[in-house]
C-alpha cells in the first residue's frame, strides 16, 4: 500500500506545471514537518497525510491556487488573522499561486489539526 500511495503522490505531482510542483513539494515538507508521525495518503485525486487513521491535512494544485483541506473551525482558532487573507470555503483554504506560498501558516494548522485529532481519540 505504501508503495502504490508513494507511486500515486510522485505522479500527481510530476503532472502539474514546474511552479506548482515545486509548491506542491514545499507543502507536503511543511506538512510532515508540522506532525512527523503523519503517514502519507492518496485519496479524492489527490495527496495527504492521515494521523492515527484520520484525516490530518490533503493538499491540491489548480489552474491558480492551492488548496489545503480540510479547514475546521478548531484549525482556525488562533489563526484567524493570519487566515483571512485566504479564501476559504467548505473546509478548504486556498493560496493564491501569485503569491508567496505561507508555510508558517500551513504548519501552524497541520498542529492545530493534529492537536484536534488527539483531542477526539
Amino acid at each position: 500500500m505504501a508503495e502504490t500511495t508513494a507511486a500515486q503522490v510522485k505522479a500527481y505531482i510530476a503532472s502539474k506545471p514546474p511552479e506548482a510542483r515545486r509548491r506542491l513539494k514545499a507543502m507536503r515538507k511543511a506538512i510532515k514537518d508540522a506532525e512527523p508521525r503523519a503517514v502519507e495518503h492518496f485519496s479524492y485525486g489527490i495527496p495527504g497525510f492521515k494521523l492515527d487513521g484520520k484525516p490530518l491535512a490533503w493538499y491540491g494544485a489548480w489552474k491558480s491556487h492551492m488548496s489545503m483541506y480540510p479547514l475546521s473551525a478548531g484549525m482556525a482558532t488562533g489563526n484567524e488573522n493570519a487566515i483571512k487573507s485566504y479564501k476559504t470555503a467548505k473546509g478548504t483554504i486556498q493560496f493564491p499561486l501569485d503569491e508567496p506560498l505561507p508555510l508558517t501558516l500551513i504548519g501552524r494548522l497541520v498542529k492545530a489539526r493534529a492537536k484536534q485529532i488527539r483531542k477526539e481519540a
